[in-house]
């Protein structure tokens, strides 16, 4: 419990009046239900999601450091009704902002590091895109050597721009020592893209989908959250008729979609922590957006209520076994009776996420690419 008394240096505590509008909540709303940082800090034995804010924005060249997003999102996320009791849910208030934005990041990374330690996961509600870093810090701080998912239209790869928000992949990506085993980029826009920064993505191992193939056969993306620890998820990457604070493109995931990637993530029992940046609150027509990442998030509590379910892949007696070969190489595949996933064996006996489609492909004797990149990689 000290640890948590610890972490409360950096976070304000959140004003429940003002996030009701003075109307408190009803029975089976989940404000009712989340155990809140108001007077005291909550206790955090229970719970295994813990949210934080961080309306941290200067990364993103906005002057107003602090944005009231994370409470923004707050008020109609716990207006949303409780349907998964097997989940415990934790809310520590907000980062406090420090006097450069460097400080606030140095807040968020030490508060999501101890969440992590502590075995919980931790939903961040930004702020800008860039606090993705901290993020990341929280894992490279304790040398974990992690697997990152993010979703966002862009590419924030712009050495140009002045404003980290817009480059923070260098350092993620590139850093030394670097902790980052494999990085996914999901829904990106070919057209915000240079072509030339996908070659050099791929020459790094590192998988890119294209907005278009995300939706076409959305469920492939299953598999590759599944196997992430981070994941990261940008607004822009959400057309702008869905969550009008998006300025950047008219185009991209529709609500549905996004609301189903968090639940992947949500699903994951390798993902412990999540977060959502890009917000402001200022573009924002009638709340939509902020309503949008509410849905999001409960969505989050969707996957992780299903994901729990998921029996461990030693029981043998909860799997289909599937024994197939292609290109001179047997390998095996389960399937979960219980939640109809995937898994495929590689080389070395471990197995990762896969999907019906690499199933398919591997009984026709063709290489499945999910596995020779896994392959490439090491």
């Amino acid at each position: 419990m000290s640890d948590h008394l610890n972490i409360s240096d950096f976070l304000s505590p959140l004003d429940l009046h003002e996030l009701s509008h003075d109307e408190g909540y009803k029975d089976g709303q989940l404000g009712k239900v989340i155990s809140t940082y108001v007077d005291e800090f909550p206790d955090l034995d229970e719970a295994q999601l813990v949210i934080v804010g961080c309306g941290e924005q200067r990364g993103s060249g906005l002057i107003h450091g602090q944005s009231q997003a994370p409470d923004i999102i707050r008020r109609h996320f716990y207006s949303l009704y409780y349907w998964h009791q097997d989940i415990k849910i934790a809310d520590v208030g907000n980062i406090k902002t420090g006097s450069l934005f460097t400080d606030s990041y140095a807040a968020l990374k030490t508060v999501v590091q101890e969440l992590i330690s502590d075995g919980k996961t931790v939903i961040i509600l930004g702020g800008s895109h860039d606090l993705t870093l901290s993020q990341y810090y929280a894992y490279s701080e304790t040398k974990r050597i992690i697997e990152a998912s993010c979703v966002d239209a862009l590419i924030d790869l712009n050495l140009d721009s002045p404003f980290r928000h817009e480059n923070f992949l260098m350092e993620m990506l590139t850093g030394e020592p670097n902790f980052l085993r494999h990085y996914n980029h999901i829904g990106f826009q070919s057209y915000y893209v240079h072509p030339k920064m996908l070659e050099t993505l791929d020459k790094l191992r590192f998988d890119c989908y294209r907005v278009g193939s995300v939706k076409e056969s959305i469920d492939e993306m299953e598999p590759v959250i599944r196997n992430s620890n981070m994941f990261s998820f940008d607004i822009t990457a959400i057309a702008s008729a869905y969550a009008p604070a998006n300025s950047v493109s008219p185009n991209g995931l529709n609500g549905e979609e996004a609301c189903v990637l968090l639940r992947y993530a949500g699903m994951s029992p390798n993902v412990n922590s999540i977060g959502i940046y890009g917000y402001n609150a200022q573009y924002d027509k009638d709340e939509l957006t902020a309503k949008q990442i509410s849905h999001m998030l409960w969505y989050v509590l969707d996957g992780r209520s299903r994901g729990r379910k998921e029996a461990a892949l030693d029981e043998k007696e909860s799997f289909n076994e599937y024994h197939t070969a292609f290109a001179e190489v047997e390998t095996t595949f389960l399937q979960s009776r219980k939640t109809g996933r995937w898994w495929m064996q590689l080389p070395d006996k471990k197995f990762i996420a896969c999907s019906y489609k690499d199933y398919l492909l591997a009984s026709s004797n063709e290489i499945p690419e999910r596995w020779l990149r896994a392959q490439e990689r090491g």
